[in-house]
């Protein structure tokens, strides 16, 4: 029976100690440029100690973050994902210049319009997240943006 009891506290020690992290919290907003081109927003919002690798990483160097769009018969992509400047360092770890981002960071694409109808844009962003002594492996993210 000690064993028992034994074995079960253990576990509960060990489920207790288990935790997932998940220091980005990602939202998205539209905003309206014309009649007929729109601008999709995904912010990240990231814990305080963390922080988010740009699109643009030196190869060899942490994933990127990529935002990937499903194709829609309703519009048309607009050129590339836009980033904020966010902070360009010298990484100790990857031993590169390396631009990332601390606290939020907002990506832009550009749509333009086929119809009038709404619709919503799906995408994925795939990214990784590091703080000064670990990093997270890369994590994929639903996004939907409601185009109205």
């Amino acid at each position: 029976m000690k064993k028992v009891i034994l074995f079960f506290a253990l576990l509960t020690a060990f489920v207790g100690q288990a935790q997932i992290l998940e220091p980005v919290k990602w939202s998205t907003s539209v905003n309206k440029i014309s009649d007929s081109e729109y601008e999709l927003v995904a912010t990240a919002t990231i814990e305080k100690g963390w922080h988010l690798y740009s699109q643009n990483v030196p190869q060899d160097g942490p994933i990127p973050t990529k935002f990937t769009f499903e194709g829609n018969s309703n519009y048309l992509k607009k050129g590339n994902t836009v980033e904020e400047k966010g902070h360009t360092i010298q990484d100790p770890v990857f031993e590169m210049e390396i631009k990332f981002f601390e606290t939020k960071a907002d990506f832009k694409q550009r749509v333009k319009l086929k119809g009038k109808a709404p619709f919503d844009v799906k995408g994925i962003v795939e990214f990784m997240v590091c703080d000064d002594s670990r990093c997270l492996p890369p994590t994929e993210v639903d996004l939907v943006f409601n185009v109205k």
